[in-house]
């Protein structure tokens, strides 16, 4: 752990601080809270007097580049320690080494001093050729040739001028090359001007189809959309496109280029003199062999870096939303996991989401039994008091939403709602070691059917079970780093976790496992002790579970709750350390301190109100802390997801054959990308609704209008069959030819499909299609403009 006042530690803090928008101080206290072994929700939530009130996301990227900066100092002392072994070391270095801000500045600084094998120009210094490199450089009225006949030596491998030039001239590439002031320039140059270019490799171009937009395709790369320039990495890693870096305008505007900028640098002009055109060669030579293919592959990987980090970005907001998608709750739920000659896999949970029942129905063709497999479900749904069927959006989804409809018609005394769900991860799950451990004799088949049930029932504790890659709402997710992929979007499950809080009594050992302080051994404990002693009745009794000490308990407890306890303050995320701050309250209002009175103040809306903060704080507990106290004694255990509803689907419209231009429909937003959102609307073909289209307003963000999951109505506006290209828009009055609202696509009463997994499908999940311009005018606008970033 790094000592918190050295001066080390201070300066990180102090960057840090400038690019979170905080103090250093505030800085400081989450650095040292994090060196403690603190989790970011604990922090966000139970320490705000410490970091005087950093949030979730402060806290989150403070997290990230603390570890960069950290890597970037202990790069630097090795640098530095590299360069005094060599015996290289002046001051000058020293405060060059020691103000670089960036792990490339640094890199730029060691390049001279880096050991390698030995270069040209090392052999060439060897042989005493710097002084011709140098006497050219010094004085461009040498002729050459002449000059350098003075270096011919046989014993030392220089035979005659050719030689000798040869030689001097790679010790003058080599100095160019690795001057980090002339790498730095150009890096900053090249990054401002350049223009990423992209050709389609000879012959790939029938076997590169989908790449079509990109075989002649010039774009700045400073403002290059990040999943564009996914697009164009992808296409060169699979070999059907070259990719260059080129000044673009400015070589038009007729600014100094490369080996322009080489020559500037170095002092050298075409000023007719005998060793001016060598010397210029020279520089032209540094620029092609060495610099301009360095800088591509550090500015693509910068690019790369960023484009990453966005896409990251994108996948994290889209978990985060469907974590926090909104429960059905504890309702009996049939799950139908859809199939034609394999069967619909049929599992039933009850309200706590216990497997009561499964069966294998074979509705569909090639066996068509629908009448059987209609009574088969409905003697299901009589015996276990079933309320909601949930239907997995993959192959025969349409069909079995059909038979769906026909169970509710057949049992009408249910009063039962049928909702499609994503089944994306649903296969992950099947074949995990966690539900071979909770299902061992269950059909790895099966296990997707409960999933799809338990997942209606409440999202976030069915998706935790789930790789967080495998749910599939990414943008090229796999295309990026996964292991920073893996480490994002691990935060997000962990932040959504903790924002929501846990049943300790029912959570799963997957679901604990992401609760603040939780090891998955911890978790496991947890889990075994409960079915050993039974519920637990208060958090203190967490206590006795093996491996949880008080560290532990002090991270988890605020986030784990226990209803119909012992203390009524462990069914809220009032944290047990702040439990005497409640019973000052009670004293305050003249009540004993009592299980009773503490029930009683819970949810005494105008009492908690009318208290001030200011009265009960002392010098641990800040008003921010008493504040929130106030807030959850007020609606203990408040929810942060939204209401349960979902949409409606269109009868009649069940495939992409089926829509017409200007239908207006319900759907439900299965995925946000930079240009826009993509929408399922019953058609087994998302839509997409590019960014311009998404409201009457500017959008600079889509997730500024829509969120995944979310249920939105949106109007047709054309359809490419063929390349199964869907153009949709929330601007219902768009000017396209009027078609009638279609039966059933009003929003009806919480009937439809929930938030839906993204389908890879052109959109950078898997292995998707690029959007390409199709022929026809309308949708071609819609992908043209996603093309192009509008």
């Amino acid at each position: 752990m790094q000592d918190p006042n050295s001066k080390l530690a201070l300066k990180i803090a102090q960057t840090i601080a400038d690019e979170i928008g905080a103090q250093p101080a505030q800085a400081r206290a989450a650095i040292g809270l994090l060196d403690e072994g603190a989790t970011v929700p604990f922090i966000a939530r139970y320490r705000k007097e410490v970091t005087g009130g950093l949030d979730d996301t402060q806290l989150r990227n403070l997290e990230v580049r603390l570890t960069y900066l950290r890597e970037l100092e202990e790069r630097r002392a090795a640098v530095l320690a590299s360069i005094n072994e060599q015996g290289k070391m002046t001051d000058a270095l020293r405060v060059d080494i020691e103000a670089a801000d960036s792990k490339a500045r640094l890199e730029d600084l060691y390049l001279p001093y880096k050991p390698k094998r030995r270069t040209k120009a090392q052999i060439a210094r060897e042989a005493g050729l710097e002084p011709l490199a140098d006497g050219l450089l010094a004085d461009p009225m040498h002729v050459p040739e002449e000059f350098a006949a003075g270096f011919i030596d046989a014993d030392k491998g220089i035979a005659d001028t050719k030689a000798a030039l040869d030689g001097a001239r790679a010790i003058l590439m080599e100095r160019w090359g690795e001057d980090a002031t002339l790498v730095g320039e150009l890096r900053g140059w090249l990054a401002e001007v350049g223009v990423i270019r992209a050709r389609v490799a000879e012959g790939k171009e029938a076997a590169g189809e989908k790449f079509r937009d990109y075989f002649d395709h010039a774009e700045p790369l400073a403002k290059i959309p990040s999943h564009r320039l996914l697009a164009l990495f992808r296409g060169r890693r699979e070999e059907f496109l070259f990719l260059d870096l080129d000044p673009g305008s400015d070589a038009e505007a007729g600014h100094l280029q490369g080996e322009g900028r080489v020559a500037h640098h170095a002092g050298i002009k075409a000023q007719g003199r005998p060793a001016d055109k060598w010397l210029l060669d020279s520089c032209r030579l540094t620029w092609k062999a060495k610099l301009h293919l360095h800088l591509l592959l550090d500015l693509f990987g910068q690019a790369r870096e960023k484009a990453e980090a966005e896409a990251i970005a994108v996948f994290g907001d889209n978990l985060k939303d469907l974590l926090l998608a909104a429960p059905a709750g504890p309702k009996a739920v049939l799950g139908l996991d859809p199939g034609l000659r394999t069967g619909v896999k049929v599992a039933v949970v009850d309200q706590t989401g216990k497997l009561v029942a499964t069966d294998t129905i074979y509705p569909h063709v090639p066996k068509n039994q629908w009448d059987q497999s209609l009574h088969t479900l409905r003697a299901l749904c009589l015996k276990h008091s079933v309320d909601l069927i949930a239907i997995g959006n993959g192959t025969a989804s349409r069909e079995t939403d059909k038979l769906a409809a026909d169970l509710i018609k057949l049992a009408p005394e249910r009063k039962m709602q049928k909702i499609v769900v994503s089944e994306a991860g649903a296969s992950v799950y099947s074949a995990s070691e966690f539900a071979a451990k909770e299902f061992p004799n269950l059909d790895v088949s099966i296990r997707g059917a409960v999933s799809i049930a338990r997942r209606l029932q409440d999202p976030l504790a069915e998706l935790v079970k789930i790789e967080p890659k495998a749910i599939g709402v990414g943008q090229y997710q796999h295309d990026v780093d996964q292991f920073r992929l893996a480490r994002a979007l691990d935060a997000r499950v962990e932040d959504c976790v903790n924002a929501v809080g846990v049943d300790v009594n029912t959570a799963s050992a997957a679901l604990l496992t992401r609760v603040s302080g939780l090891s998955s051994t911890v978790a496991e404990n947890i889990v075994v002790y409960r079915d050993a002693n039974g519920a637990f009745k208060s958090r203190k009794e967490l206590l006795k579970v093996p491996r949880l000490g008080d560290k532990t308990f002090e991270q988890c407890a605020g986030f784990l709750r226990i209803a119909d306890g012992e203390q009524p303050l462990d069914a809220s995320s009032v944290h047990p350390e702040a439990y005497p701050v409640v019973e000052r309250i009670l004293k305050q209002c003249g009540r004993e301190v009592s299980a009773p009175e503490v029930k009683r103040l819970i949810g005494d809306a105008p009492l908690l109100r009318g208290l001030k903060p200011e009265q009960f704080t002392d010098d641990t507990f800040g008003v921010p802390t008493v504040r929130d106290i106030l807030k959850e004694l007020e609606k203990p255990g408040r929810d942060p997801r939204p209401e349960f509803k979902a949409a409606r689907f269109a009868d009649g419209v069940e495939d992409i054959k089926h829509l017409q231009v200007g239908m207006i429909l319900e759907g439900v937003v299965s995925n946000v990308a930079a240009f826009g959102a993509f929408v399922d609307i019953g058609v087994h073909q998302d839509g997409l609704i590019h960014i311009s289209a998404l409201s009457d307003k500017y959008v600079k963000d889509p997730r500024e209008v829509v969120k995944a999951g979310d249920v939105v109505k949106v109007r047709v506006l054309e359809v490419d069959v063929p390349r199964k290209r869907i153009a949709l828009t929330r601007r219902l009055d768009d000017s396209v030819p009027a078609v009638r609202e279609p039966r059933g696509s009003g929003r009806g009463d919480d009937r439809g499909a929930p938030a839906r997994g993204a389908r890879d499908v052109a959109r950078g999940g898997g292995k998707p299609a690029l959007p390409a311009p199709p022929a026809n005018n309308a949708l071609a606008a819609a992908f043209a403009r996603a093309k192009g970033n509008s």
